[in-house]
């Protein structure tokens, strides 16, 4: 192994977003490998990262600020950039950006002579109808001397749209965490969500938001709850930086009107990290019918523990999922997506699909998402400002 590096990691929140969770688990995993990897992301609370880490984290202080994207974003910035001016909290050999805030932090670290350059991992590219909000996501982009992806979907959307090359460094589940194997958590968690033990559990895990696709959800689980009536919809997880209130006033007002259907669906918020797993293992199936994801890790933890997926036929699900692997829906179809929920229920298709998923789930490690930055990091690799 080549000398241990020093790795400070910069995430855009604490709570248990796909970003956030590829943040931790490529820390861990470079912990494993030999290296020291740090962590951050601003925390407006100081209660820390959602789960315990081998890596060390470091909250950054942040203030609350409101709905506004803009000022959100300038504001989470302007907070990384003071918290690591001072030069005891720059002894990094490489700077590793996970999102567009910390991309503009670091890019303005850069600008300034503080740090010599650093990488940006890009997990999805987003439309912004503000302009500068658009432009800080381009200049994250932009500014990073090198760049990762976790798709091939947008390796090619940076070639086409930014010139850029970017590394494809894939996404892992810790299978040692997400086991079809129940432990005394499961109890736990259906005492807790008093959740039926004869009862099909549709799982959805995002909260309410336009691009997990949560109004033709509720729409395909209408049409399925008419010919399952015992059926629910469970809304897991939801903490978002983005304001989505106007599509979560929609939701509601769907299920204000929603009939029998309504009532048998439950939102759970986001639950504390040690009963994902059994959340998982509670759920007849996974239901992630997304019109836009950067990976879609919850598809590989739902794998991990046995449980069938129905997810949308397109990019990058289509890229590490084969025709047989999943039950597929159009995402912009409400009918497909009934369909492909109903497809989930068959004994026959799930006796092949909970097997499929757990050899899936196994071929991505966690481990192996580490290694693939190494080379990039040692391009990177500055002597520590001291």
């Amino acid at each position: 192994m080549s000398e241990a590096l020093r790795i400070a990691i910069l995430a855009h929140s604490t709570n248990p977003r796909g970003g956030v969770v590829h943040a931790l688990e490529v820390g861990d995993a470079l912990i494993r490998l030999g290296h020291e990897a740090t962590v951050f992301a601003p925390d407006t609370t100081g209660a820390g990262f959602f789960r315990d880490t081998m890596c060390r984290t470091t909250s950054v202080p942040a203030v609350p600020v409101g709905h506004d994207v803009r000022v959100l974003v300038e504001t989470r910035v302007a907070e990384y950039v003071r918290y690591f001016e001072p030069p005891e909290r720059r002894g990094f050999d490489v700077w590793h950006a996970q999102d567009g805030i910390s991309g503009n932090a670091l890019a303005t670290l850069k600008e300034r002579g503080l740090i010599a350059g650093f990488v940006r991992t890009v997990h999805h590219v987003d439309r912004f109808d503000d302009e500068r909000i658009a432009a800080l996501q381009r200049r994250s982009i932009e500014a990073a001397d090198h760049l990762f992806v976790v798709g091939q979907l947008w390796r090619e959307l940076l070639a086409r749209e930014f010139s850029r090359d970017a590394c494809h460094v894939g996404n892992g589940v810790d299978t040692a965490r997400f086991s079809a194997v129940p432990d005394a958590t499961d109890a736990e968690l259906r005492a807790r969500l008093n959740l039926p033990t004869d009862a099909p559990i549709f799982l959805a895990i995002g909260g309410v938001e336009e691009r997990k696709n949560t109004v033709r959800l509720f729409q395909a689980f209408q049409a399925l709850h008419a010919q399952v009536p015992s059926s629910r919809l469970l809304i897991a997880g939801g903490a978002s930086l983005l304001d989505h209130d106007a599509y979560q006033a929609r939701f509601a007002g769907m299920l204000a009107h929603g009939g029998m259907a309504a009532r048998a669906v439950m939102r759970t918020g986001t639950l504390r990290q040690k009963l994902m797993p059994a959340l998982y293992r509670a759920a007849t199936a996974l239901v992630f019918p997304s019109v836009k994801e950067g990976f879609g890790l919850v598809v590989l933890e739902a794998l991990a523990s046995g449980v069938p997926v129905v997810t949308s036929r397109i990019p990058p699900f289509t890229e590490y999922l084969g025709e047989d692997d999943v039950a597929w829906c159009d995402p912009r179809d409400a009918a497909s997506i009934a369909a492909a929920m109903t497809d989930a229920l068959d004994g026959a298709r799930r006796a092949r699909l909970i097997p499929r998923g757990l050899e899936i789930a196994a071929r991505h490690d966690w481990t192996k998402t580490a290694r693939a930055h190494l080379e990039t990091y040692q391009k990177l690799r500055e002597p520590a400002h001291a």
